[in-house]
This record gives structure tokens, sequence and C-alpha cells, in this order.
């Protein structure tokens, strides 16, 4: 058994977060009950799940000061700017009101999200959720990184990544819009994300769970895991 002083609270914590993806997929990144990869194929209805209540067609004009950055269809070109292609609207309106409230900082976003109406956000949300998912480059052969990604680390108290993003790290379902779609995203930018959970500079996933998980892995680990994601 696995002893670390005081980790009620983290043991909690996996225990509550976990309770709902596990019903999705195992830590092989199968379903539980096909023994299939639970990916998630785009179809009319996981697109209209996860793109949300707001109005895609005119979160596309509403969005146009946000595509110089982000692209036109979610799919930035700079390395440290988020795609945000195909990614959840409940998870995309989340970090802008985050920026917003100061829970997030970034000199540009703060700025930018401290003017948009509930109704903007909700349209522009559902505009980028809309697009066909980020996708990477196909090069996963980073094993250091794989293997943390499906397997985790039981002797770092490191929960494997897949349980729940997904296998190719495109999500678990669209009914669970607080574990973001990772997979094919920046390699900067979510080796970035991951050195500012373990450094507390980013505290906003549920319960701190991210800061939690990252806190024992070595910056090597973050590399290797973000050079992988980056490929899904």
């Amino acid at each position: 058994m696995i002893y670390i002083k005081n980790n009620m609270a983290v043991c909690l914590a996996l225990a509550v977060l976990l309770a709902v993806p596990s019903a999705f997929a195992r830590s092989d990144g199968t379903d539980p009950l096909t023994g299939r990869p639970a990916i998630i194929e785009d179809n009319a209805d996981t697109i209209k799940r996860r793109t949300g209540v707001g109005d895609p067609v005119a979160g596309k004009e509403k969005s146009r000061l946000c595509q110089g950055c982000h692209g036109e269809d979610g799919n930035s070109t700079d390395e440290l700017i988020p795609k945000l292609a195909g990614q959840y609207a409940k998870y995309i309106a989340k970090q802008l009101r985050n920026y917003q409230a100061g829970v997030r900082s970034h000199q540009i976003m703060n700025a930018m999200a401290a003017a948009i109406s509930d109704e903007e956000l909700s349209d522009i949300s559902s505009y980028f959720a809309n697009q066909a998912k980020m996708k990477g480059d196909g090069s996963t052969t980073n094993e250091q990184g794989k293997n943390i990604f499906l397997k985790g680390n039981i002797s770092k108290m490191v929960m494997a990544c897949v349980d729940c993003h997904g296998v190719s790290g495109k999500g678990l379902t669209p009914d669970i819009p607080m574990f973001p779609v990772i997979g094919g995203q920046h390699k900067a930018y979510l080796l970035k994300q991951l050195i500012d959970f373990k450094q507390d500079d980013r505290v906003n996933s549920p319960n701190a769970i991210m800061n939690r998980i990252v806190r024992s892995l070595s910056n090597a680990d973050l590399e290797a895991l973000a050079e992988y994601i980056s490929g899904l």
C-alpha cells in the first residue's frame, strides 16, 4: 500500500472526479462494455451536444476578433495560442469567465473577456465548438508520454490522463465538458499549462485536480506528455 502523508483530500478528490468518467472508459482507454477504444467520433448528435445552446452561425461573426489569434476555424498557428476547434462550448465559456473574474491571468485574455456579454460568449463558444475537432500530426511515438497518458504512474499517485480526456484526448463524452479536448493541441501551449498547474500558477481545474496530478511529475515527464498529446 502506498502511503502519502495527508493524502486524504487527494484520494477523495480523485474518487469523486473518477466516479463519472470511469463509467465511460478504463485506464487502458477502452470502453468497459465493448472493450473497443473509447473514441468519440464527430457526428450530428455529438457536435450538437458539445456546441450547446448558443448560435454558432451568429458566433462566427461575433468571434471575428477572437479569430485573429485563434484562427478562423479555431486552429491557431501560434504554438502558444490554444486551438479552440471542437472544444466543448461550456469549457470555452468557463475559461472566459475565469479570465473575466481574474481566476486565470493573461494580459490579453483578461482584457478581452471583460466586455463579453453572456449572449456573445454563448454564441462565440458554440461557433468554435461546432468546428471539427483539433488534430495533431500523428506523431505519437513518445513512449514516455504515451505511458503516462494511458497508464499514469501509481508510484507517484498519478492517474492516467485517458481516464478523463479519452483515449485520443478528444474527450469521453460531450456531456462531461469539465474535462477538455486536449488531443492535437499545440505542444508548447500544453507544456505551459502543465507547468502552470504544477507551480500553482493556474488553479481552475475542478477541485484543483490537475495541480494534484502533475505536482509529482518531473519537467521531463511533462514535456514528454505534451509531445505525445499534441500528436493525437
